[in-house]
């Protein structure tokens, strides 16, 4: 089973599920043909997020993931991901989903990108959706 590890960076928050969500990772990685070496996610806050975005991406917006790719090459997969827990929930009031299902949505976003996956355009931002519903049938199953 490839290195995928969990850590918080706020007290207030406890992964459930990590067995059956490292499993699942896997699985979105490997229905792209990818491999993973090691994923490091690290939950946190809004402000210990935005420290990291205008420290290092120079931007000075909230955001509710930020993914740090340690290898040029694309395989197999070396990452920090960063999720803020406090996005994660707004955004599930917002759009009316389960906390749980918006954060396995966010966690396969960040995979997404390290296995290219953009957002940036709006199509390709449609692509990235898509991939996240088909992530998110895996989890289901």
């Amino acid at each position: 089973m490839p290195d995928i590890s969990f850590h918080s960076e706020t007290a207030s928050f406890k992964l459930k599920d990590n067995i059956k969500i490292r499993k699942w990772l896997n699985a979105v990685v490997e229905s792209h043909g990818g491999k993973i070496s090691f994923v490091n996610y690290i939950f946190c806050d809004d402000a210990y997020l935005l420290d990291l975005n205008q420290k290092h991406l120079n931007h000075d917006t909230l955001t509710d993931i930020i993914t740090f790719r340690y290898q040029e090459h694309p395989q197999p997969i070396e990452s920090d991901i960063y999720i803020s827990v406090e996005r994660v929930k707004e955004n599930a009031e917002k759009y009316k989903a389960v906390f749980q299902i918006e954060l396995c949505r966010v966690m396969a976003h960040g995979i997404l990108h390290l296995l290219g996956f953009k957002d940036k355009t709006a199509i390709d931002t449609k692509k990235m959706r898509e991939k996240e519903e088909e992530a998110l049938q895996l989890w289901i199953k």
